[in-house]
This record gives C-alpha cells, sequence and structure tokens, in this order.
C-alpha cells in the first residue's frame, strides 16, 4: 500500500503565512517555492505528492501534468474545471485502489468530501507542521554522523591503524 499526499496548491500558498509577500507579488515565484518545499518533502517522508493548481480562469487552458521531482507531480486543471474537481477524481481512483490518501486543503466542503472517498485531510497547519518535521528529522539525521567520522580510518583500532600506516608506508 502506497501512501499519497494530494495538495491544493493555491489553496496552500494563500494559507502559509510564509508565502504571504510572494502571493501578492509574483504567483509564479510562490508556486516554485511551494514545489520546492514539497519535492524536499517528499524525498525526505518517501510520500508521493500530487500538486493541483487551478487553471480554470485561464482561457484555452488543458488539463496538463509536470513532473517537478522524484515522486512529486503537478497538475494544471483544465479551463473551467476547478481544484476541487481533480482532487477528488485523483482521491477516488487513489483511494479506490487501496492506497493511504492525505489531501492538504483549508476548504470544508473538499474536506467533507473526502472523507466520503475515503482519504484522510490535512489543514495547511498540519502539512506545514509534517513539513517542519521532515526537516528537523533530516537534519538530526545528518547532523548525527560528521562527515570525517564516517571514514573507515577513523573507526580502526589503534593497533591495526598503526599496522596499516606501517605497512603502507613501506610499499611506497
Amino acid at each position: 500500500m502506497k501512501e499519497y499526499l494530494v495538495v491544493d496548491g493555491y489553496n496552500i500558498i494563500f494559507s502559509w503565512p510564509d508565502f504571504e509577500k510572494m502571493k501578492k507579488n509574483n504567483l509564479d515565484h510562490a508556486r516554485a517555492r511551494l514545489l520546492d518545499i514539497l519535492v524536499n518533502y517528499a524525498a525526505i517522508s518517501g510520500e508521493s505528492v500530487l500538486v493541483v493548481f487551478d487553471a480554470h480562469l485561464v482561457r484555452n487552458n488543458t488539463e496538463h501534468s509536470e513532473v517537478a521531482g522524484k515522486n512529486v507531480e503537478v497538475i494544471f486543471t483544465q479551463e473551467g474545471e476547478t481544484a476541487d474537481s481533480v482532487i477528488e477524481r485523483l482521491v477516488g481512483d487513489l483511494s479506490g485502489r487501496g492506497n493511504n490518501v492525505y489531501v492538504a486543503t483549508s476548504d470544508g466542503a473538499e474536506q467533507s468530501l473526502i472523507f466520503g472517498l475515503g482519504a484522510y485531510r490535512l489543514t495547511p497547519r498540519e502539512l506545514l507542521d509534517r513539513v517542519k518535521r521532515a526537516r528537523k528529522e533530516s537534519e538530526r539525521h545528518y547532523r548525527s554522523t560528521p562527515p570525517g567520522e564516517a571514514y573507515l580510518e577513523n573507526r580502526l583500532v589503534d593497533e591495526v591503524r598503526k599496522a596499516l600506516e606501517d605497512w603502507r608506508r613501506k610499499k611506497s
């Protein structure tokens, strides 16, 4: 059974305080930053992440998807279609195949609907907490072993290290 995280992209951008200035000045930058955060999260968590962005107000837009990184797919809706409708379709398909599906959105109606489809909901705040926990866990893991300690020579018993060093010097 695989775990999926489906994210209502603009809903998260307009909910997280980190995007306050970006969403007013440059929505493209906010989208790119959110994807960067979620690519890192997916790499740490191992979840498959699907990020859905509304394009229903963009004329002549057809639904399309892009790969943003390992385990991260970005879906742009077609003209006249909302992110909610795509999310509902994805949740129905993924949970119908026995997968665990989490949906990150603050939309109350959407949350109720996804429960009925067998998915779990995450509020934007809960998603932010997950992202922060994953980042801290990653930092703790990578800081636990200083790079120099990873070398074999630093883990050898002194007698063995001395014997190998003597042997190396005799060969040259």
